[in-house]
């Protein structure tokens, strides 16, 4: 590399490092004019709920703290108690309007004000003084409609939306208590430990590429949900047992009922317990 070229390389750098605070100080202040821009924009149709929202977040109060915006205060405030006596007149409407949006996209529903479940294993409940929402363990800092039921049919898709085989699925429970029991030197038909279990069932789904780095992304997630999901999906389909050949029977699973080390599962009842061992009779 010739020497101009290499002064010219430098001369970037050093105007690029002087201009990164510049870069940095005018993204903040486009974040700010975008956000009041956006709180304009819930005024015109009073979006009661994106107001009281927004109104908490940190972007609200990295305005205030601007010197050259501390004129937006007052305002600010004022959008603050409005916003927020609307959500809380808003309660008297509220389970008549999540009904009907949830009818609208076809989702079963069933609300308990201020609980809430959606098929088995999806449940909720609505804390209209803290403006969020539980969903299973998930909180969302919202108490709109809306956005409650656009995260109900994520977690649907997520959870109930995808291939499911109970053949397949009560098959491969039963390797994983066959394979545990000798690890242990268990004998056939004795309760396994559900946490045990678990996590060797979660370790049988992962791919070899899992096992030769142990990376996070090569690692397939199955989520103690998702396991009360499925085995709630076996016990209501027409699948009674694991496959049958003319050697051997097929085996029944019995879930074992108790409080230590257990994990919420979902019986054949449909009923959230807490399971502490698993067996195939």
């Amino acid at each position: 590399m010739q020497k101009n070229e290499l002064i010219l390389e430098d001369i970037y750098g050093e105007i690029n490092d002087l201009l990164k605070p510049y870069k940095r100080e005018h993204k903040l202040r486009e974040r700010k004019i975008n956000f009041i821009n956006q709180c304009l924009r819930e005024i015109d149709r009073d979006d009661f709920f994106s107001l009281a929202e927004g109104m908490q977040s940190k972007t609200a109060k990295d305005i205030l703290d601007t010197d050259d915006l501390q004129e937006i205060e007052p305002f600010f405030e004022q959008l603050k108690v409005y916003a927020n006596e609307k959500v809380d007149l808003y309660r008297v409407e509220f389970v008549e309007d999540f009904q009907a949006l949830a009818d609208d996209v076809e989702l079963d529903l069933e609300i308990d004000f201020p609980r809430f479940s959606l098929l088995k294993g999806i449940e909720g409940e609505i804390d209209f003084a803290k403006r969020s929402t539980k969903i299973n363990k998930k909180n969302i800092k919202t108490v709109d409609p809306k956005r409650i039921i656009t995260f109900l049919q994520k977690t649907k898709r997520q959870y109930y939306d995808r291939k499911f085989d109970a053949r397949d699925f009560i098959d491969n429970l039963y390797k994983t208590y066959g394979r545990i029991l000798k690890e242990l030197g268990f004998q056939s038909g004795e309760p396994i430990p559900i946490q045990t279990f678990y996590l060797q069932y979660v370790l049988s789904l992962q791919g070899k590429a899992f096992f030769q780095s142990m990376e996070k992304a090569k690692f397939k997630e199955y989520s103690v949900e998702q396991f009360a999901i499925d085995l709630w999906c076996y016990f209501d389909s027409d699948v009674s047992g694991t496959s049958a050949n003319a050697k051997k029977q097929g085996k029944e699973l019995k879930l074992r009922s108790g409080r230590n080390n257990s994990l919420w599962l979902i019986d054949r009842d449909g009923e959230k317990r807490q399971i502490t061992g698993i067996s195939f009779q």
